[in-house]
């Protein structure tokens, strides 16, 4: 079985190319195993599926800690890598961003979606935004896991609905 390092480092291979890297939403063990087993090189999480299935609403209603235990249960149940959707991580402050980056690598995943926005729904200032970026960084050196980090921004949607 591979490491969770291994498992990081393949995921950051595979967004080298030379290929696009296509990723498949899981949003249970059963769906994970779906998407292993017809090929995908890893897996990503369905913040929305995963809240959907457990019975929340999308939009971070749902928990950490049980976002991160059906991570933990899909990355168990898989070889592959597996990146999570884990919202705009449970928190507008830097810690609450490292915090998530830790329970990501705890729960056997190497990658995680970190959105831009509030729990008001409203963009977070750029600054704000970098500093969550690079306490969840700081948290993956600390634990000696290259995490794919990827800064999500929901700006065009908040465009789209006449948000800031």
């Amino acid at each position: 079985m591979a490491t969770l390092l291994e498992k990081a480092e393949v995921l950051r291979k595979l967004h080298s190319g030379p290929r696009v890297l296509l990723l498949a939403n899981a949003w249970d063990v059963a769906s994970a195993r779906l998407v292993e087993e017809v090929g995908f090189p890893a897996i990503a999480t369905s913040s929305a599926g995963v809240a959907f299935a457990l019975g929340y609403p999308d939009g971070q209603r749902i928990s950490r800690a049980e976002m991160l235990g059906m991570v933990r249960r899909i990355a168990a149940a898989v070889k592959v890598p597996v990146s999570a959707d884990v919202e705009a991580g449970y928190g507008t402050t830097a810690e609450a961003a490292a915090e998530t980056a830790q329970g990501v690598l705890t729960a056997g995943a190497v990658g995680m979606n970190l959105e831009d926005t509030g729990d008001d729904g409203k963009l977070l200032p750029l600054e704000s935004q970098v500093g969550r970026i690079r306490a969840a960084r700081a948290a993956a050196d600390r634990a000696g896991v290259p995490l794919v980090i990827n800064a999500r921004t929901d700006a065009f949607e908040m465009r789209e609905l006449g948000g800031d």
